[in-house]
């Protein structure tokens, strides 16, 4: 399984020291460029052995997206199509709609989450989340959290 991340899923799970999350569940993930550097730009400097640093070759594409969309986002994108990607990891409105309409199958990290969850790697979701939203800046509206839990039987309907 081919797994592509944008910034957003990697910054949040790094701010709560939970990116080995993604290991756990995906194997290896593979970023741009563009990813790398937002993540640079924020101060997290990744080497792990199980992240890989890969160039999309469509830079038209790239630019094309970029009318609409952030550097990694764009490239996240062309990359996860060039590589034939399982999954694009992508949390903005924006970029997940563009993905879609082109094919991909995208999940965030609520969906990450969720995963972990039902794979058994973490027990509850909410205090991961309530983490993110209180140290990581990870928004997300009040009535979108309590249908997101309840719909993971944490909390009740």
């Amino acid at each position: 399984m081919l797994i592509v991340s944008d910034t957003s899923p990697i910054l949040n799970l790094v701010a709560i020291e939970r990116l080995e999350l993604l290991r756990d569940l995906y194997g290896s993930i593979v970023i741009p460029p563009a990813v790398s550097s937002e993540l640079h730009d924020n101060g997290i400097f990744l080497a792990p052995d199980w992240i890989q640093v890969v160039e999309p070759v469509n830079r038209a594409a790239v630019e094309a997206l970029r009318a609409d969309l952030d550097p990694g986002e764009s490239e996240a994108i062309v990359l996860a199509q060039q590589l034939n990607a399982s999954l694009l990891l992508i949390d903005e409105r924006l970029g997940r709609r563009a993905a879609t309409q082109l094919g991909l199958d995208v999940t965030g990290l609520l969906g990450i989450l969720a995963e972990a969850k039902k794979r058994g790697v973490i027990l509850p979701c909410a205090p991961l989340l309530d983490e993110m939203i209180a140290s990581a800046g990870f928004w997300i509206g009040d009535r979108l959290r309590s249908d997101y839990l309840k719909a993971l039987s944490e909390i009740d309907a």
